[in-house]
């Protein structure tokens, strides 16, 4: 039995962010980060678009507007200091018809709201950032930037190693039991005893609070987002990141592109159901997986309530026409030679019984333990805000 005042179990970004910031708050601490794959920010965080979001899509006053305007100052800080590369160049939100510039006007107004810089774009203005976008009306968001959220995670995970931290990768989580105040953590490499657990597992947070015995209001749904690349000799295309005006009624942001700190142009995603936590490709299956989702009737109540849009979504995912033409709403020039596919990721989306989608960051506290149910994007720029706001939901060992 290996003791510890403290535990994170996750090794993507939340979870090393969560660390790294005890490390520092107290140097003595007892520390181990568990993670169940050979290597860092294997899943959503290793597997995302790479933007350092600035904050315009979400509600005033909500975590993740505070989180992401906070996280995205925060992380900029952090690359520069330790030499990471990044670049803050800014996005555009374009509307593509009049009908999308109410929507436009509404998304700007929160941004405002949130307390961003932003610039109101003519069409003109627009082509003057990105020559080939076809638009009716423009936002700039100022701050937007991209960065490797992996490189983050390896620059991180050395920080917490050199604060004297255990990080035990290749160790999968296999239950939790608690036994006279503590948490007795049982894995594949035998078991950990800590005093206080901070669950960041990502995908399967839900199943790690329940094994807790913590009641989690809301269930993780996984969503596949499968992305395309824009061949290097066209790249020209896309010169940094070009957004959509986002459909209020659907809970996800629409094709983009998304230009990448390494230089390539990621064209995406779409957002279809996953019948695999961990299901990157169109044929993953797992049992247990699927079962949970398919017997929840949180899923068919969304379902239900998205069911043209949902269609549309699994009509992409077939079909690279239907792909190209969703992304010529936005660069007409695009073609479908100009693409080849691209690596998917997989969000995890926790659902209300409702069918309501959990559109903010959401914690869990008990006793001895916090536990993130619902850390989907923007998470990754925010680990660092986010860290800071758990610490002070942990008191001191």
């Amino acid at each position: 039995m290996q003791t510890y005042d403290y535990a994170v179990v996750g090794g993507g970004i939340v979870g090393l962010a969560v660390a790294w910031a005890l490390a520092r708050r107290e140097p003595s601490a007892r520390l181990v980060v568990i993670e169940k794959e050979p290597g860092w920010a294997r899943h959503q965080t290793g597997r995302n678009s790479g933007v350092i979001h600035a904050g315009i899509y979400y509600r005033p006053g909500s975590l993740k507007a505070r989180l992401s305007r906070e996280g995205n100052q925060s992380m900029v800080a952090f690359c520069r200091a330790q030499g990471i590369p990044h670049e803050v160049c800014g996005k555009v939100i374009v509307a593509t018809g009049p009908e999308e510039k109410p929507l436009l006007e509404a998304l700007y107004q929160r941004g405002l709201a949130n307390g961003l810089e932003l610039q109101r774009l003519v069409p003109e203005a627009v082509r003057e950032i990105e020559p080939h976008v076809r638009c009716v009306d423009g936002v700039r968001v100022v701050s937007t930037g991209i960065v490797n959220y992996r490189v983050v995670c390896e620059k991180l995970a050395g920080l917490v190693a050199a604060g004297k931290a255990d990080l035990r990768l290749n160790t999968r989580l296999l239950g939790a039991v608690t036994r006279e105040g503590w948490t007795v953590l049982e894995t594949n490499q035998g078991e950990y005893e800590t005093r206080f657990l901070i669950n960041c597992a990502g995908l399967h947070s839900d199943r790690v609070a329940r094994s807790c015995g913590a009641e989690t209001p809301a269930r993780i749904v996984p969503f596949r987002g499968e992305y395309y690349e824009i061949k290097p000799e066209r790249r020209s295309l896309v010169r940094n990141l070009i957004y959509p005006v986002p459909n209020p009624d659907f809970p996800f942001l629409g094709v983009h592109f998304t230009r990448m700190i390494d230089g390539s142009v990621h064209a995406g995603p779409n957002a279809v159901l996953s019948l695999k936590r961990e299901g990157y490709h169109r044929t993953a299956f797992n049992w247990r997986d699927a079962r949970e989702t398919l017997l929840f009737w949180g899923f068919w109540r969304l379902a239900a309530k998205n069911a043209r849009e949902g269609l549309r979504e699994m009509h992409r995912s077939f079909s690279k026409q239907a792909f190209v033409r969703s992304l010529q709403r936005l660069v007409p020039d695009i073609g479908g030679d100009d693409l080849v596919p691209g690596e998917a990721g997989v969000r995890a989306q926790a659902l209300a019984p409702d069918g309501r989608l959990v559109d903010d960051f959401l914690f869990v506290r008990t006793e001895k333990a916090l536990h993130v149910c619902n850390a989907p994007s923007p998470a990754a720029t925010a680990a660092l805000a986010i860290a800071e706001s758990i610490l002070e939901e942990i008191p001191a060992v």
